[in-house]
């Protein structure tokens, strides 16, 4: 990510905010975090379903 250095609007150079890596790491683990939840959803949905097939005796 870069960021405008200076106060003068968009007339400026360009100064880095953070490394290539830790951009890298960050969009790696929003990834890996995207991917467990819908498994987690994934899951529950089936499992539900699931259980509604299954008579329960009463």
């Amino acid at each position: 990510m870069r960021r405008w250095s200076g106060t003068a609007g968009f007339h400026g150079r360009l100064a880095p905010v953070a490394s290539s890596r830790l951009t890298n790491a960050i969009a790696a683990s929003l990834a890996l975090g995207a991917l467990t939840l819908c498994l987690v959803v994934a899951v529950t949905v089936l499992s539900s379903n699931l259980s509604m097939v299954t008579a329960i005796p009463a």
